[in-house]
């Protein structure tokens, strides 16, 4: 899909989309409880079908009437053995169930695209190693087999969260207690703590036992709940930085309690907006773009703590990079540190790029408001928010979107 964007500025009321990480964690917890929970506030996105599909998969009954999903739990000790789940491009679908899937003791297959499966997955496949369990990665997806076990677990703090997070799932439904330490420097702590405040609402219990170690008590049983998901920052950013650049929008629906460690975004915005910062995102990698975006317009920036942009989704602080020097921006990606440097600001001199990831898609628009721009591959951002562009329109953005 191409995307044209013509210049200009955006005022109205927006309600905060549901946050997606919050949703992931809602909708598994449901799965794992012992009866039927409802969950309301899912949005359509691609990932929160990938993550339906592949509970479907396992053998949860999931049932979505608009924005509510009705889920019965499943018994995973007893998954379907070749069971095979696609997790499409979904990198917490893909690292919230290795785990899930390793509850039954047969074998099941987690596909999804090329780009997904070529992301590290070291930590499961070290951890299937020591306990002997089938960890078969191939081209055309990762096969999974035995019984994880409870005990004492390591792992490096600033790979991802989500490893941390898939293994939160399951080790309370162990006969015995597990402790979890990350091995420091930890990166996206954020993330686990949500992860704990989702499991409290199933009567899950996980507790930090000190800075860097989790412990997980055993013998545990999720209980159904009743659930609405909570506005989510990540995405919510991208409109806000509108605000930055002329525009007058008032985004409802946001927890100001919120767990979500890019809540922090309105921090690193006023940041920019006084001069030339330096900001940490290692706890919050998913902003890098909108704020390498926000830093091009303003006067630069330094952002530090970004080595795991890499890893996503497209190598994002190259993908920037690239996009930001169609706009007469000049940017250095070192190995742990990005630079935007102050510089005239022009029009791009040729279509933008959403390199297959929601997140550069909806960097470059909010830049494409203030210069005016076509973006190619804006499909991707359906992959977190299918209703993007449409926000964009009825906020008063001139867009049109036709296929390519």
């Amino acid at each position: 899909m191409i995307a044209e964007i013509k210049p200009g500025t955006g005022r109205g009321v927006m309600q905060a989309p549901p946050s997606k990480s919050m949703a992931h964690r809602l909708l598994i917890g449901s799965a794992l409880a012992e009866g039927e929970s409802v969950i309301e506030g899912i949005s359509s996105s691609e990932d929160m079908k990938a993550t339906l599909d592949c509970l479907a998969a396992i053998g949860a009954h999931c049932k979505m009437e608009g924005d509510k999903v009705t889920v019965r739990g499943t018994n995973l000790r007893s998954i379907p053995e070749g069971a095979v789940l696609n997790c499409r491009e979904s990198g917490s679908t893909l690292r919230f169930f290795v785990p899930l899937c390793l509850l039954g003791g047969g074998r099941v297959t987690l596909t999804g695209s090329p780009t997904l499966l070529s992301r590290p997955m070291g930590v499961y496949e070290e951890i299937c190693k020591k306990q002997g369990l089938l960890f078969q990665p191939t081209a055309e997806g990762i096969t999974v087999g035995g019984r994880l076990k409870s005990g004492s677990y390591k792992i490096k703090g600033n790979i991802s969260s989500q490893f941390i997070t898939g293994l939160l799932f399951v080790l309370p439904l162990m006969s015995q207690s597990s402790t979890i330490q990350l091995i420091p420097p930890i990166e996206s702590c954020s993330y686990i703590n949500l992860t704990i405040q989702a499991l409290s609402q199933f009567g899950i219990t996980v507790r930090w036992q000190d800075e860097k170690t989790l412990f997980v008590p055993g013998g545990q049983h999720y209980r159904p709940v009743h659930a609405r998901v909570e506005g989510d920052y990540s995405n919510a950013a991208f409109f806000a930085a509108l605000n930055l650049l002329g525009s007058e929008i008032t985004i409802t629906g946001l927890n100001p309690d919120s767990l979500q460690g890019d809540k922090i975004y309105e921090k690193d915005f006023a940041l920019l907006q006084k001069g030339t910062p330096t900001i940490n995102i290692s706890d919050c990698p998913d902003l890098g773009p909108i704020l390498f975006a926000l830093a091009a317009v303003k006067g630069g920036g330094v952002f530090t703590g970004t080595r795991r942009l890499k890893i996503k989704e497209s190598d994002r602080a190259g993908a920037m990079a690239e996009e930001l020097a169609k706009f007469g921006v000049a940017v250095t990606v070192h190995e742990d540190s990005v630079v935007v440097y102050p510089h005239d600001f022009h029009a791009p001199e040729k279509p933008l790029s959403g390199h297959n990831d929601h997140r550069i898609v909806m960097a470059c628009a909010v830049l494409a408001t203030v210069t005016g721009g076509i973006i190619e591959g804006a499909e991707a951002s359906r992959k977190s928010l299918p209703d993007f562009f449409e926000r964009l329109q009825k906020l008063g953005f001139e867009v049109i979107c036709h296929d390519a």
